[in-house]
């Protein structure tokens, strides 16, 4: 179904998100963040979530609001919160791009706007797994999921799927090394 696509899409992009918020973490240190996975994950958020994720999320709000216009009106203008998660994210490849053209660019400015769109990504995709996918599962009939799935593009996610992209390979690597790290340190937490 596609609720728990989209369901499993923000799971992955939670990972994204503690990948940057890592990077950043290493850039405020003064350190050089790894900008192949900056650079990968900022063309993941430009090419996955605006072609396909956000598109597939508008068709379902669609739908509820002619199911559940009063929960369409508390969820607000989804619309409006995708343009400003693309503004967000315009602001942090143009802050990326000076740092590696070599501009003169403030720390502080760079982690403002990195930070801004963590903090906005995360805010955004609880409230839609917190009320949107809620009230989707809900008020949606049988008949408005086939509505989508026919109106949905056959998509892989070119990072999360067996059919990794080139372009995506350095950031899903780096994302399995962590998991692996963290187990690793669960395991051995829990053998003390």
């Amino acid at each position: 179904m596609i609720i728990e696509r989209l369901s499993q899409e923000h799971r992955n992009i939670r990972k994204l998100l503690a990948v940057l918020e890592r990077e950043i973490e290493v850039f405020d240190a003064g350190e050089q963040p790894d900008y192949e996975v900056i650079r990968s994950i900022i063309s993941y958020f430009e090419v996955y979530t605006a072609i396909y994720h956000h598109p597939q999320e508008d068709l379902v709000f669609a739908k509820l609001m002619i199911r559940d216009p009063a929960a369409a009106k508390r969820i607000g203008n989804l619309d409006r919160e995708h343009r400003q998660g693309s503004d967000c994210l315009r602001r942090v490849a143009e802050a990326i791009d000076l740092v590696l053209s070599d501009e003169e660019v403030l720390r502080e400015s760079v982690d403002t706007v990195v930070r801004r769109f963590i903090a906005h990504e995360r805010r955004h995709m609880a409230m839609e797994d917190g009320e949107f996918f809620p009230a989707a599962r809900k008020r949606l009939k049988p008949e408005d999921w086939d509505d989508i799935a026919s109106a949905v593009d056959s998509h892989r996610d070119p990072l999360f799927s067996d059919a990794t992209e080139d372009r995506f390979r350095h950031v899903r690597q780096y994302i399995l090394r962590l998991e692996d790290e963290a187990e690793t340190e669960r395991t051995n937490r829990s053998g003390q």
